[in-house]
């Protein structure tokens, strides 16, 4: 850290025995320091003007922490579930982005200001010229630097300002909480709670209940409409996305809506040419429907659509990652960071010839998590 040393530097003891101001006056020395210009922003203490400056700066410390509270509470309570428009919840579902998206940000953006208008106002003004050395730190070195450091801490107010330092610590607490909070929160679902409802992350919206007969829905943009489909619906090498459609849902505008909005719904539905040579998964030789296959359309590396298909290759590609299943070879992956295939839905056709989901999933849909085995 400094250059050449004068000879009568101070032994260790001396160094322990040295106060403050001579370890600061000895550093700056060493370190060929010369103090151009200083000037403390309150030479007078504990004046009117001080504590408004002072007040201002701990004002904008408790917005940073009111707006971090605001933030965590919009984050767990705001109804974040989707609603449909037209109705009263649709209002509040709405606003969920952008109330947290504001709190943070003034969160954050108090922090900023309330640590500016401190170095502003509370910080002495100093000009100083150093001249630099190469070289390791010796003993001396790092004692002075400590008391150099220490020396500054002094002269900023920080430590006779409580007002300060508890609203700035209190802002940036409530801010990292809600830092933390924003990439835990979606990892605090229990997969295996309520493991049978199709709400878990064990089940899709393809499972059946009650029975009640589940069809492959092709959804064409209107929420209203609901087009079922039969096999000849689909040519030799095309394909399709395809929903879970209940009949109980065909006047119900939510139900419809929210099956098509739901990550783990959307089903890739294939149509291969004959005479193609397809390799089914051992346990699964009987999901498909003829020449229909059925594939989740949720990519088993990080959950994006996987919905580019090369209908020669059989590869269908998902464009975030660049993982490639072969469809063909019942959806294993060829490429990519993926390393799990594509589930698939096991299919049929009911007795008015329209395709039906014989089940729910027999795996579970997406990324893995912990308590999956496969």
């Amino acid at each position: 850290m400094s250059g050449e040393k004068p000879d009568n530097l101070p032994s260790e003891a001396e160094l322990a025995d040295m106060s403050r101001d001579e370890l600061v006056r000895l550093g700056t020395k060493l370190d060929d320091v010369e103090l151009v210009h200083y000037e403390e922003r309150w030479p007078v203490k504990g004046t009117r003007a001080e504590k408004r400056a002072e007040r201002s700066v701990a004002l904008w410390f408790l917005i940073a922490a009111l707006s971090g509270l605001a933030f965590l509470a919009a984050f767990l309570f705001w109804p974040w579930k989707y609603e449909t428009p037209n109705t009263d919840a649709h209002f509040l579902f709405s606003l969920y982005t952008p109330i947290i998206g504001l709190t943070l940000g003034l969160s954050i953006t108090a922090l900023g200001v309330g640590a500016l208008l401190y170095t502003k106002k509370f910080l002495p003004e100093e000009l100083a010229v150093q001249q630099r050395h190469e070289g390791g730190s010796s003993e001396v070195d790092k004692a002075t630097v400590v008391a150099e450091l220490a020396d500054a801490g002094e002269r900023s107010g920080l430590g006779r300002r409580s007002l300060i330092k508890r609203t700035a610590g209190l802002g940036a607490g409530v801010f990292g909480l809600g830092v933390l909070v924003l990439p835990l929160g979606g990892l605090v679902r229990n997969p295996w709670a309520d493991s049978d409802s199709k709400d878990s992350l064990w089940h899709t919206g393809w499972k059946s209940e009650n029975g009640e007969k589940v069809y492959l829905r092709n959804y064409t943009g209107d929420p209203h409409e609901v087009q079922l489909l039969r096999p000849e619906d689909i040519e030799a090498g095309g394909f399709l996305t395809v929903f879970p459609f209940r009949e109980s849902e065909r006047n119900d505008e939510h139900a419809l809506i929210m099956a098509t909005k739901r990550a783990d719904n959307p089903v890739m539905l294939l149509r291969f040419r004959p005479g193609q040579q397809i390799v089914k998964r051992a346990g699964q030789e009987d999901f498909n429907y003829g020449d229909i296959y059925a594939y989740s359309k949720v990519c088993t590396h990080l959950g994006c659509p996987a919905s580019l298909y090369e209908q020669q290759t059989g590869l269908l590609l998902c464009p975030c990652h660049q993982s490639q299943f072969d469809v063909f070879h019942y959806g294993k992956p060829r490429f990519g960071p993926a390393t799990r295939a594509l589930p698939q839905l096991p299919i049929t056709v009911d007795e008015d010839g329209y395709l039906i989901a014989r089940s729910d999933f027999i795996e579970a849909v997406g990324p893995a998590f912990w308590e999956r085995k496969s």
